[in-house]
């Protein structure tokens, strides 16, 4: 085959037990915009401008499994995309200010001798989540 048949990312969508929560944290925190959603579904969907997320409600929160990224097939993380260590260092402030986020890695390089770093949490809702500077 001589050329690719995608273009990237169209969107990713994501279960979360809270569906406002889940909006709280990538609106309010990461300053994300509400562009949409199915109220009977119900979902939410959001935007950096780059990335469009999909916000599912779990069917049934209460009986809803956490990922477990080592037992199970499927998105292990999320990673998103930051400018450089500036942005990286704003985006570690806000979401460790956010409430109940939980911190799976501190800032560092992303591989030893990198001058990527990267950062990782689980949201609100247990999602793993990244954040990168730009591979070098």
């Amino acid at each position: 085959m001589t050329s690719k048949l995608t273009r990237g990312v169209h969107h990713v969508g994501l279960t979360v037990p809270n569906l406002d929560q889940a909006r709280a944290f990538f609106c309010d925190t990461l300053g994300f915009d509400e562009v949409g959603g199915v109220p009977d579904y119900p979902a939410i969907f959001v935007s950096d401008g780059t990335i469009l997320l999909t916000l599912w409600r779990a069917a049934d929160p209460v009986t809803a499994r956490v990922f477990d990224r080592r037992a199970n097939i499927g998105l292990h993380h999320l990673s998103l995309s930051v400018a450089d260590d500036a942005a990286l260092a704003a985006a570690w402030a806000a979401v460790t200010a956010h409430p109940e986020v939980v911190v799976d890695a501190a800032p560092g390089a992303i591989r030893p001798g990198s001058t990527a770093r990267h950062f990782l949490i689980l949201i609100p809702g247990g999602i793993r989540l990244e954040f990168a500077t730009p591979f070098d």
